[in-house]
């Protein structure tokens, strides 16, 4: 199955080149795109070294959505530019799409660092797998054809990726890998992380009532910047 993996990018010129050397090093047969919402930095110049670079506007469910648009792979892996793949990661991938129940996943994820918030949040996330829950920083993928039936990602400021997930139950089995993705914790540094997190508990439980989540990408703006 040919892989391709879609970055999203906002300023990243620091994170996304570690990135793009991992995936390289991994499998050379993936094709890379980073898709950037107008970065003001050195990003654009630096995606240089992936294969395609679509620019489109900020937010992450419509520079996933442009990256998938002209992406080639059977398969679809969307992946954050702070990320830090496993050497496995793509044959992992692989293996869980043998099954044709199969339509996506996640990976097992772990935040960087030995500070508390590393440890905090690493301990939380796996509370969210039992109600069907998985984030965009823990490297969804999914079969293409699947992805365009569901209607892929939407243009949403905030929980694009749950969204998207949600549907993908409906169209079949979405799994964990058991394979560990590695993010950076450098947004919750010097942050009161369970503060954060009880925030961030509050924006997901008025999603499921049914608020727009622009409306509540509004109240979450304040985080993201605080974390540049």
């Amino acid at each position: 199955m040919h892989v391709s993996v879609i970055i999203p990018t906002l300023n990243e010129e620091i994170a996304l080149p570690g990135l793009i050397d991992a995936l390289r090093r991994i499998d050379h047969s993936i094709e890379l795109i980073v898709a950037d919402g107008g970065s003001d930095d050195r990003t654009c110049e630096v995606a240089g070294a992936a294969d395609r670079l679509v620019t489109t506007a900020k937010g992450r469910g419509a520079q996933q959505a442009a990256g998938a648009s002209i992406a080639t792979g059977e398969v679809l892996w969307f992946l954050h530019a702070d990320s830090t793949p496993n050497a496995n990661s793509v044959s992992a991938i692989r293996d869980a799409l043998v099954d044709p129940s199969t339509v996506g996943g996640n990976f097992t994820l772990r935040f960087e660092g030995d500070s508390q918030a590393a440890r905090t949040l690493t301990r939380i996330y796996p509370l969210f797998r039992p109600l069907g829950l998985c984030y965009g920083d823990s490297g969804i993928f999914v079969r293409r054809q699947t992805y365009e039936a569901v209607g892929g990602f939407s243009p949403l400021q905030l929980f694009e990726d749950v969204d998207l997930v949600k549907r993908l139950h409906r169209a079949g089995r979405v799994v964990r890998l058991p394979c560990v993705l590695k993010t950076s914790c450098r947004r919750f540094e010097h942050r009161n992380v369970l503060g954060m997190f009880a925030h961030w508990t509050v924006l997901q439980i008025l999603y499921w009532l049914g608020v727009k989540p622009d409306w509540l990408a509004r109240r979450y703006a304040p985080i993201r910047e605080h974390s540049k």
